[in-house]
């Protein structure tokens, strides 16, 4: 209580430097420095609000200075520390009503605003994702979602980085059971890459990290599609369309996926096949085999699948 009261009271101190008094001006930046000097020492007695708060009151003062670098840096790091105030909060499983959550949200929404002003959406899309990342860790994909998107919009200079955004987005969707969101969210990815990707000359086909992305979206599409197993009336084109690569009828070994290596497309059509024909065991083998091939994403949506088939639930409808 004694380092609250000590708090406080410099708070106020500080704040007092701050009122306009007749044929004086306030010294703005000083209050600034030494707002930032209290959030360091409190920060270093672990009392992270205090410290946040000290860092709101240094972005207020920065603003009236007209330094956007300083305020958008300030609530960066006040967004920090209330983030940090909630995970300790978590941790002790102490009751309240998210408030410190609520507190990092608004200053990261205010440091956003800021760089997109100074015309910085590298900066401002490298936020999104910082939140994006906590949100998920601390097990709120579907509050998540909503800041890999905007951190993508972001990042339309810059496709590869856009394109990670995305995948983000879809592991989010994945993870509160929104397959069918997830699979658009995989099949514009696609499309992004062969439209904005790095090919090889003369072909369609990309190089590089699109290469892996292109890669990777195909096989969740497929499994997804599996899992979804939409009736052929709601079927759209280009899901359609891949649906048709896998088709035993239709196939021809010159026309195979290119970005699959031959392997991994000869399981995934025997696991194509396996679905339509509703064979479970089988299935259930061709999992063994594709298990080293796949990511832990993947493999989730191949076991979610199988479980599928053999005790059908229709959550992934």
């Amino acid at each position: 209580m004694a380092a609250e009261g000590d708090f406080l009271a410099r708070y106020r101190a500080v704040s007092n430097k701050l009122k306009k008094r007749f044929l004086r001006k306030p010294n703005v930046a000083e209050a600034s420095e030494q707002f930032g000097q209290l959030a360091k020492e409190l920060k270093q007695q672990d009392c992270l609000q205090y410290a946040a708060f000290c860092n709101l009151a240094m972005a207020r003062c920065e603003q009236t200075l007209f330094n956007a670098p300083g305020e958008a840096l300030a609530l960066t790091d006040a967004a920090r520390l209330f983030l940090s105030s909630e995970k300790e909060n978590k941790a002790l499983q102490a009751p309240g009503f998210d408030e410190h959550l609520q507190a990092a949200l608004n200053c990261y929404s205010f440091a956003i605003k800021v760089y997109i002003e100074m015309n910085q959406p590298v900066m401002a899309a490298s936020l999104c994702l910082e939140l994006g990342n906590a949100l998920k860790e601390m097990n709120r994909p579907g509050e998540a979602i909503v800041h890999y998107q905007r951190a993508a919009e972001l990042q339309t200079q810059t496709p590869v980085e856009a394109l990670l955004s995305m995948g983000e987005m879809a592991t989010c969707k994945i993870l509160t059971r929104d397959y069918d969101g997830a699979l658009s969210v995989f099949t514009e990815m696609q499309l992004i890459c062969q439209e904005r990707g790095l090919q090889l000359p003369g072909t369609s086909t990309p190089v590089g990290a699109f290469l892996d992305i292109v890669a990777k979206c195909e096989i969740s599409r497929v499994l997804l599609l599996m899992l979804l197993e939409p009736p052929p009336q709601k079927l759209l084109p280009e899901h359609a369309q891949t649906l048709e690569r896998y088709a035993w009828e239709s196939f021809d070994p010159h026309s195979q996926v290119t970005f699959l290596p031959e392997n991994v497309f000869l399981l995934l059509q025997s696991v194509v096949m396996a679905c339509q024909e509703k064979d479970t065991e089988s299935l259930k083998s061709l999992q063994t085999e594709l298990w080293p091939f796949l990511t832990a994403e993947q493999n989730h949506l191949l076991h979610l699948v199988v479980q599928e088939r053999i005790t059908p639930s229709g959550q992934g409808i």
